[in-house]
């Protein structure tokens, strides 16, 4: 079942118009590309304020409120994206142990940005906790990047 849901977006008209023009895929990963630059790049600079480096004048919620819409417009790009990708050869895509990783990455990030990142960055979280919050939310995004990377060489 699985496998016929992922050929049918081999053959979905957005695939095909990704597969027939050879400039549309670079294109598509490049916009891909700069939703990461944004939205990993808000979050890692909130997390860098977590850890103690930098940006010390805002304290790390305010930080988040300000980079959110930035954070927020930068996952949508990556995720829009990224599905547009997966569907040009989502069967390979699927069975490639490197994508696997990094979805499992990009899960955990997500669900941890959205949740504990969240609240230890908007609350009177301890230091401890706090450069504890920061590590982990970088730890999860360089696996994401570095899944993302090994992809073409698995």
């Amino acid at each position: 079942m699985l496998t016929d849901f992922l050929r049918w977006l081999v053959n979905s008209p957005w695939s095909r118009a990704i597969n027939s023009h050879e400039w549309v895929f670079p294109a598509v990963q490049s916009l891909h590309f700069i939703g990461f630059a944004l939205s990993i790049g808000t979050i890692a600079i909130v997390d860098l304020r977590l850890l103690g480096f930098g940006m010390r004048r805002q304290n790390p919620g305010e930080l988040a409120s300000d980079l959110e819409p930035w954070t927020r417009a930068g996952i949508a790009v990556m995720l829009i994206t990224g599905l547009l990708m997966f569907s040009t050869d989502a069967v390979t895509y699927h069975n490639n142990p490197s994508f696997q990783f990094k979805m499992i990455c990009l899960m955990l990030a997500l669900l941890f940005h959205f949740t504990i990142h969240r609240r230890a960055v908007r609350s009177g979280t301890s230091l401890i906790a706090t450069k504890l919050v920061g590590g982990i939310s970088l730890l999860l995004w360089t696996g994401v990047i570095a899944g993302g990377r090994m992809i073409a060489f698995v």
